[in-house]
């Protein structure tokens, strides 16, 4: 169990990660920040004044802290507009961002087309990182995930083991699902990793597919497999097309929580994270999708597959769309 864990962003995957921070003891105290709702300078005084005393943030932990006595769990859970409630944190979750909402013609932004305004919001996370915990542990959730991590790292510099983005746990389980459905399985049958950035570039990585420890090519045909690894890089946007606002929240948040569980409790986890590469995969100063090690210290190490050499070919192809991306943040960033 860990002292302090901060949330940053009120919306539906903060919510989720508080109530089952809660839930789950992973710390004593949670501090949620969100600045919402915003004073409406043209709003009627009145109006401007019932503004200012809402606050998203603090509604929904004071919610969460009036269950705690049916649940049993001694966890002391507030929220500020503010990043105070950050103070001490020695974990952040940052979900901080605008989320992909459909458009009328039914089609949705990317996770790119997000950039610009998120960025804006990821300078104000960093700041307040820094003035409140500047040596918390960071999971990042926020979109475009490997833009956001690496737009933190620029602007925090913290050890490479402290920060780290949630993308590949979350498209692992997608995959998974989808290979258990197809295959008439249980899920938990299924082992199957997710890599590269975490868009319609990433790559299931179908040579490291095991079904109860058998190859997924016993159970299912190219063909199938072909489309299931497809429905994987588009999954995110299939959640979207449904709600029609918003964006997926669940498993999101329970996939961040996989992470923060195993950092909490040094389980030592392998699992795929968006982390930052010195080298490996042959890759220098970008955050990408890979298998990782985590603990107590945060990435404890990163773990190189032996991939085939399509997988080779197309993990290097989704490395160049995070480096595009990138390249847009440092532009961005002046």
């Amino acid at each position: 169990m860990l002292n302090k864990i901060g949330v940053i962003g009120g919306g539906n995957i903060g919510g989720v990660l508080v109530q089952e921070i809660v839930r789950r003891g992973l710390a004593r105290e949670v501090g949620l920040v969100d600045p919402a709702p915003f004073v409406n300078p043209n709003d009627p005084p009145e109006r401007q004044a019932t503004a200012a005393k809402q606050t998203i943030a603090g509604g929904k932990c004071l919610d969460i802290a009036e269950a705690t006595p049916v649940l049993r769990m001694d966890v002391r859970c507030y929220g500020s507009k503010d990043y105070s409630a950050l103070a001490g944190a020695e974990m952040v979750i940052n979900t901080a961002g605008v989320p992909r909402k459909a458009r009328p013609d039914g089609t949705f932004p990317s996770r790119e087309e997000l950039l610009s305004i998120n960025l804006k919001v990821t300078k104000q996370v960093a700041d307040g990182i820094e003035a409140q915990c500047p040596d918390a542990m960071i999971i990042s959730i926020a979109n475009p995930l490997d833009a956001i991590v690496y737009t933190l790292d620029n602007c925090l510099n913290p050890a490479k083991n402290k920060l780290v983005g949630m993308a590949g746990v979350l498209d692992s389980a997608r995959y998974c699902y989808f290979v258990a459905e197809a295959a008439n399985v249980s899920v938990d049958n299924v082992n199957a990793m997710v890599l590269g950035g975490h868009g319609d570039t990433m790559v299931p990585i179908r040579s490291s597919c095991l079904i109860a420890g058998i190859p997924v090519e016993k159970f299912l045909d190219a063909e199938t497999l072909a489309a299931i690894e497809t429905r994987t890089r588009k999954a995110g946007g299939e959640v979207v097309g449904l709600l029609g606002i918003g964006s997926a929240f669940a498993s999101p948040a329970w996939s961040a929580l996989e992470m923060a569980e195993a950092i909490a409790y040094d389980k030592r986890k392998i699992m795929p994270v968006c982390a930052k590469l010195e080298g490996e995969y042959g890759v220098n100063g970008l955050f990408v999708g890979v298998p990782a090690m985590l603990g107590k210290n945060g990435i404890e190490e990163v773990i190189e597959l032996d991939l085939t050499d399509e997988e080779k070919a197309a993990f290097a192809n989704s490395v160049n769309a995070v480096q595009k991306t990138c390249n847009s943040v440092d532009e961005m960033l002046g």
